[in-house]
């Protein structure tokens, strides 16, 4: 049975940083893509950062986009999310997903091509 678990979300002041991770086990195989998505409340779950293939090409939202920096540890079955320079508007739920097959272009929004989802971890930003 295909299992992620994310950690790593609290309160934190703005301007702040965070390091979600993200293990998951069960699969017996290397996915080939790993994503992060978000959802605030009120608002629908949105794609934050995805990391695909074996050369390990990233993609991420305008929104987060040189603060974020996704990467994985496949041989210690991981994924990490370390956000910097947080705002109030990224406080939100963040899930973790996996899908089998690499991804191109902007197939990385589609939350559809992830077949495994953890339950979230929550990030709050708040003076």
């Amino acid at each position: 049975q295909v299992q992620l678990v994310e950690s790593g979300g609290e309160l934190v002041h703005p301007g702040g940083s965070l390091r979600l991770s993200c293990a998951f086990s069960g699969a017996g195989y290397d996915f080939a893509a790993l994503g992060w998505f978000r959802q605030a409340p009120g608002k629908q779950r949105e794609a934050v950062s995805c990391i695909t293939g074996k050369m390990g090409r990233t993609y991420d939202a305008d929104t987060v986009k040189g603060r974020f920096s996704i990467f994985s540890d496949n041989a210690a079955n991981k994924m990490y999310l370390p956000m910097d320079s947080l705002k109030v508007e990224d406080t939100a739920t963040y899930y973790c997903a996996a899908a089998p097959f690499e991804l191109y272009g902007s197939n990385w929004i589609n939350q559809r091509n992830f077949d495994y989802w953890g339950q979230g971890t929550q990030v709050t930003v708040a003076s």
